[in-house]
């Protein structure tokens, strides 16, 4: 699947990926998925990958990537992934304008 501009990743985000990606030489993308589970009903997984699939989105920004399955997609859709480094931690996080609650960390939402 092409590069898709409704899904979204900030300057910081690419950057972190970039830092991620070159400790780790055997993986170049970060995979985002959407389960069921989590506090709210739903949460987000994170991990490396070095494997495209067929019906994966691939979102890029200054040299980095994100890899979204054709399901998760679905939940995603007009989201920006964002990376924030502030008092309480480092992290991921994902600004989804679906979710209508979710968790104090972050991780789960619900739709």
């Amino acid at each position: 699947m092409s590069t898709n501009t409704q899904i979204t990743m900030t300057s910081a985000a690419a950057e972190r990926i970039k830092e991620i990606i070159a400790a780790e030489p055997d993986k170049n993308a970060l995979r985002i998925s959407v389960s069921g589970g989590g506090c709210s009903g739903f949460q987000y997984e994170f991990d490396l990958d070095n494997k495209i699939n067929d019906d994966d989105l691939k979102v890029e920004k200054d040299g980095s990537t994100i890899l979204i399955d054709s399901t998760s997609i679905l939940y995603l859709f007009g989201s920006e992934i964002d990376f924030v480094d502030d008092l309480i931690g480092a992290s991921f996080q994902i600004n989804n304008p679906n979710a209508t609650a979710s968790c104090g960390c972050g991780t789960s939402f619900s739709i």
